[in-house]
């Protein structure tokens, strides 16, 4: 059984086809023609262009950056371990941690 009302889809068929081809070279046109590749350093290079105060000497080479990273690491564990004021004239304190823990649990526990 033959339809007579239907076409041939090829007409269609060679427009999207020709619509994707002119699309195509349109993007390599522009590609070609506006993007210019950056090279970028590697991330082990040297370190360039510091700042004249060494603020960011730490950067320079893996030793520093270690040797930057165990003394963050030592000085956040002493303040993890002391008491001191974080705002004496509104009242808040830096509690070591186990203490804080002990004192959030008793608030807490007396509430239930």
């Amino acid at each position: 059984m033959s339809d007579s009302t239907s076409h041939s889809p090829r007409p269609v068929s060679l427009i999207v086809t020709l619509s994707v081809l002119v699309l195509s070279a349109l993007f390599y046109v522009v590609v070609q023609r506006f993007y210019r590749p950056v090279s970028a350093a590697p991330q082990n290079s040297a370190a360039e262009n510091l700042p004249k105060d060494h603020s960011l000497d730490w950067k320079a080479t893996p030793a520093s950056r270690q040797a930057a990273l165990a003394e963050l690491l030592e000085k956040q564990a002493k303040q993890a371990a002391a008491y001191a004021w974080v705002d004496q004239q509104a009242g808040v304190v830096q509690l070591p941690i186990e203490r804080a823990m002990d004192l959030t649990a008793q608030h807490y526990g007396a509430k239930k």
